[in-house]
This record gives structure tokens, C-alpha cells and sequence, in this order.
């Protein structure tokens, strides 16, 4: 199979913008399909890529990408495709694909609406909207991080009635990957907990603070923080990939009480790849990725919350890494990419109504 896969104009797909997650996920997209033997074009940003891929392609120089990101941080960075980058971008992309193009090709967008006009450009192909973990989404085609993901935008998309909704055929959910070897295990544990990610209010970090106050337990914060400093925790800045794993590979549990309904939430998963349990809400994708009282605690209340954090000690780091590694390594995602594929590429011939002979997988 072939794959042109379209990054965003505000970051290359290199180690440099792992803070994106939506780039994160082109570069191991690129990667996992690159390593099944497919032919993989990257449409992106103007660095040299750090994907595995047939061939990268880039669609903006370095000066437009900075002049596009201007004095904020590329993780805030427009997605309005009425900008000059990105329509520019799209232009450049749509012609690069163009020249590149053959009958049955996959087009594999992560922009959601800003890349519309790219799907738009080969009606004749399928295009595939992949790891949608945003709610601007519109392909005929999409590949959803979560099933709670999935339903939050079914319901969003049906008119305000959730007894209209009907499920599509080829929608798929396949959850993000991870590369286990970025995530040390510890089965002993250090005496402090932890919260990585943004520091704002929907990301529940004042529930880890309340909680950890009242059990006089230690509390260490890393992520994006506009303050500066968070009262009642330890502030430890943003952390890049190696201090990520040894802190979260020391923490007696790592909490994740988002308070909205979260597409994915890579923390969890990392945490939990690091043998480290989570606590965290009970909604969302936490409700497929935490298995509740088994590799962390989902809870709803604050004394929900104070039991998770006496009892985490009583869970199986073993147990944790295990689990996360059998459901969200790099190999376990590949796979369930390939067969994804393989069933879209059915729709060359009869679609649903196709029926595989005996021994064939598809």
C-alpha cells in the first residue's frame, strides 16, 4: 500500500515537537507503516524528518513556519486554514501529492477541517482522517483514538437528537502507540506523586493538590504553566522525554483528573507504560485505558480520590507495564493499523459485502 501522509505547517516531524501531539502522531504513523513494508510520503514541515519514510516532502521553509508561530508556543499555534501558512501549506501539499499519486493511494490527514482542502483536491481517492483526538473532524473515513472519543462526536454531529445517530461502517478506533523502550520501569517506588501535563483547571490539577494536601503527600507538577508556580505542589517545570520517564517512573502514582472528557490522554498510558498506576477520572478515554483498581483508580469524588491515593501501593507495577505494552506498543498498534487498511481497501471492489476466502485475514 501507498500512504501520502499530510503534517502540520507550525512544527516539523522530528524529536524537537514532541510537545505536539498531533505531530507525535504523524511521526509514529510514518513510522508503523514504513515498518510494515508500505511506501510512506510525508507532506510536513521544512527539518528533516525523524519518521521512517519513502520519501519526505517539505511544504513550508523555516522562515514561514516561525513567522507562523510568531512569539507563542507551536503547541498554540492557529488551525484557521484561512491563514496565509495555511493555505500556502495546502497549496504546496496538494500540488506535491499531485505529482506523486496513483490509482488506490491513501491520503492520511491530522488537521481535521484546516486540511479539508487537501481531501477536497482527490475526490477520487480515500482519505483518511487518523488518531482524531479533536472535534473539527469531517472525512468520509476516520480513525478515532477512543470510543468514548468516537460517541462524543457522533452525539456533537447529529443534530442535537443522540436517538438519530448511526454508526459508519469503516470508522475505526485504534488508540495511540508508544515505543516501550521511552518509558523505564521501577518496580519500587520513590515517596511523592505526580502531575505532568498542562497546568490549567480542565486538566484537574487542583483535584491532585487538594488530595495530596490533605494526605500530606509530596507532589511534584511538570507541564506547560503560565503562573509560573502552583501553590501546595512542587513545581518542576516542563521536562523533556528522559526526566518524563524517571519521573514518572519513580511516582508512587501519577494523577490524570481531567475534568472534560478526555479523546485519549497520552499521560495516562506513559504513566502506566512506567509501571506506574494512574488516578484519574471517570470518563472519557480513562474509562479504556485505566482499568479500574487494576492499573489505577477511576473516581468521581474526593474521598474517591483520598482512597485512591492510600491504596495505589497495593497495585502491580508488573501488572501495569505489562498491560499497557500488550494494548498500546508501537507492534500491538501497527497491527491493527494494517488491518484497517486492508479492509478500506476493499472499497475498491465490494466494500461491506466483501468475504474473505478461507485463510485470508482481510
Amino acid at each position: 500500500m501507498r500512504f501520502h501522509v499530510v503534517g502540520l505547517p507550525h512544527t516539523s516531524v522530528t524529536l524537537a515537537y514532541t510537545a505536539c501531539a498531533f505531530t507525535e502522531r504523524v511521526r509514529k504513523f510514518c513510522t508503523m507503516m514504513h515498518g510494515l513494508g508500505h511506501e510512506v510520503f510525508l507532506y510536513a514541515g521544512p527539518d528533516e524528518t525523524d519518521a521512517k519514510v519513502t520519501e519526505h516532502i517539505p511544504c513550508i521553509t523555516e522562515q514561514q513556519r516561525a513567522d507562523a508561530v510568531g512569539d507563542k508556543h507551536f503547541v498554540h499555534a492557529s488551525f484557521d486554514n484561512n491563514e496565509w501558512w495555511w493555505m500556502g501549506f495546502n497549496m504546496r501539499a496538494i500540488h506535491e501529492i499531485g505529482r506523486r499519486i496513483q490509482p488506490r493511494d491513501f491520503i492520511c490527514i491530522i488537521g481535521g477541517l484546516a486540511h479539508k482542502p487537501i481531501l477536497d483536491a482527490f475526490p477520487n481517492h480515500i482519505g483518511v482522517e487518523f488518531s482524531i483526538g479533536y472535534g473539527g473532524n469531517f472525512a468520509k473515513y476516520r480513525v478515532w483514538e477512543s470510543y468514548a472519543w468516537m460517541h462524543a462526536c457522533y452525539g456533537a454531529q447529529s443534530g442535537g437528537d443522540p436517538n438519530a445517530i448511526d454508526g459508519r461502517w469503516f470508522d475505526a478506533v485504534i488508540p495511540g502507540s508508544f515505543d516501550p523502550a521511552d518509558f523505564p520501569f521501577r518496580a519500587a517506588k520513590d515517596d511523592y506523586h505526580l502531575f505532568m501535563g498542562r497546568v490549567t483547571e480542565r486538566k484537574g490539577y487542583g483535584v491532585a493538590v487538594e488530595a495530596c494536601k490533605r494526605l500530606g503527600k509530596r507532589l511534584l507538577i511538570a507541564g506547560q504553566c503560565d503562573a509560573g508556580s502552583v501553590d501546595g505542589a512542587e513545581y518542576v517545570g516542563v521536562v523533556g522525554t528522559a526526566r518524563r520517564g524517571e519521573l514518572m517512573a519513580g511516582a508512587q502514582a501519577v494523577w490524570v483528573p481531567t475534568i472534560y472528557c478526555e479523546p485519549f490522554g497520552n499521560v495516562a498510558v506513559e504513566a502506566q507504560l512506567c509501571g506506574t498506576p494512574v488516578i484519574t477520572t471517570d470518563w472519557g478515554a480513562m474509562t479504556e485505558t485505566v482499568e479500574d483498581g487494576v492499573t489505577g483508580f477511576r473516581c468521581r469524588t474526593l474521598g474517591e480520590f483520598l482512597d485512591a491515593a492510600r491504596n495505589v501501593h497495593r497495585l502491580s507495577p508488573a501488572y501495569i507495564r505489562g498491560r499497557a505494552e500488550a494494548l498500546y506498543s508501537t507492534q500491538a498498534v501497527a497491527r491493527r493499523y494494517q488491518r484497517h487498511f486492508e479492509r478500506l481497501s476493499t472499497l475498491w471492489g465490494e466494500g461491506w459485502y466483501h468475504v474473505p476466502a478461507d485463510g485470508d485475514q482481510t
